[in-house]
């Protein structure tokens, strides 16, 4: 079940923390969570145990500063909320520094109650594009990537040879059976194949099946046997070996670990 976002105030001022605070519960309905601190090291302690996905901070406040929040957070938190400034001095040097830190919106006291939820509402467009964005490069192999912004320039061959293998990969494809398809010596397959895509043909097609498993394991209920055997591997061991020597940890983790994260934003 996905979880309730949460907007934090943080403003030392006690009657417009209450006014930013009733505003918002009351544009909010129920949809957002919305809590509240009187101070940046309120907040620091909070956010060490709970999660907020938009930060709305005046920026002067008695020992921590917003810009020094946000910094704080931006160094030492893995999930990084968007941010809201306040503040009742256009002073260039803090909007400046604001936008530095990725800073979605800069409003000036006395805010209007619908300005700010104005402001609030294009902020969470922010967040979820964010999200998104952080999603599909969890999805996304860099090598593999790079193969095909350049696949214009490779022979008809290796073009063939690389819809072969994404129309197959549930196969247990070997590079012999690919060259003799294209009626090419394998050694002679394996040199032009390294040469054209850089990656050998043994890496391209790991980090392949290692690229499609990912999709069904955030995208279906299959167990790590099935996947297996969708992207071609015929011992659960093996995949399971591959898939760590890319990633860094087993399919059931990388699973459990990138829906805990989706759940939390």
């Amino acid at each position: 079940m996905k979880q309730t976002k949460t907007i934090l105030v943080v403003e030392d001022e006690p009657r417009t923390r209450q006014g930013f605070t009733k505003t918002l519960e009351a544009w909010s309905a129920g949809r957002y969570r919305i809590e509240s601190m009187d101070s940046g090291q309120a907040a620091l302690a909070w956010l060490e145990n709970h999660v907020a996905h938009l930060l709305i901070t005046d920026i002067r406040m008695p020992g921590i500063s917003g810009l020094e929040l946000i910094e704080m957070q931006q160094r030492h938190k893995q999930f990084k909320p968007v941010a809201i400034i306040i503040s009742g001095y256009a002073e260039f040097e803090y909007a400046q520094k604001a936008m530095q830190l990725g800073v979605v919106n800069y409003l000036l006291k006395p805010v209007d109650k619908h300005k700010l939820v104005q402001a609030v509402e294009q902020a969470l467009l922010v967040e979820d594009d964010r999200h998104r964005i952080e999603t599909m490069e969890k999805l996304v192999d860099p090598r593999l990537l790079e193969t095909k912004e350049t696949d214009t320039q490779y022979t008809p061959q290796v073009r063939e040879a690389l819809s072969f293998l994404d129309e197959h990969l549930h196969e247990p494809i070997t590079m012999r059976q690919v060259a003799d398809r294209l009626h090419l010596n394998p050694s002679y397959f394996s040199v032009l194949f390294k040469e054209q895509t850089d990656l050998t043909f043994s890496e391209y097609i790991s980090r392949l099946r290692v690229l499609r498993a990912k999709e069904l394991l955030l995208r279906t209920t299959l167990s790590v046997g099935e996947i297996a055997e969708r992207v071609g591997y015929q011992s659960d061991k093996y995949f399971i070996k591959v898939f760590k020597s890319y990633e860094g940890m087993s399919p059931s983790k990388y699973r459990s670990q990138t829906k805990e994260t989706e759940a939390d934003t």
